[in-house]
């Protein structure tokens, strides 16, 4: 998984790679709740799943927006940066998991998340 981070990000080691993975499940970890963290940890490696499950998932959910500013907030990178290192992770993740599992994740979710995944944030028709 880290190969996939450090190749997706671009990143020059894998030490910067598990940097960005470390930051980005811990923040997904205080958003993903359910059958959907259980399935998503059960399908990535022990260290990745650690980082995901070791979070208390918040009472109030953010947007996927608000996932980044979030993110950078507590790190003090900047939000093109945090949103860089997110898609590479995330990317990663869509890897490891099935799709019918991302799709349950996505939809668990706010909005926002799926363009965070690579996939088109789809809107129910009025």
């Amino acid at each position: 998984m880290l190969e996939k981070v450090r190749y997706e990000g671009a990143y020059p080691t894998l030490e910067r790679a598990d940097e960005a993975v470390r930051l980005v499940l811990a923040g997904l970890g205080r958003q993903l709740t359910g059958e959907e963290r259980v399935d998503l940890a059960s399908c990535l490696p022990l260290e990745a799943a650690r980082a995901l499950t070791a979070q208390i998932p918040d009472t109030q959910p953010l947007t996927g927006w608000d996932f980044v500013k979030d993110l950078a907030a507590r790190t003090g990178a900047t939000p093109a940066t945090t949103r860089w290192d997110t898609g590479a992770v995330f990317s990663a993740i869509a890897a490891h998991a099935d799709p019918a599992l991302m799709t349950r994740i996505i939809h668990q979710l706010p909005t926002g998340y799926a363009l965070l995944f690579g996939r088109a944030e789809l809107t129910p028709a009025a």
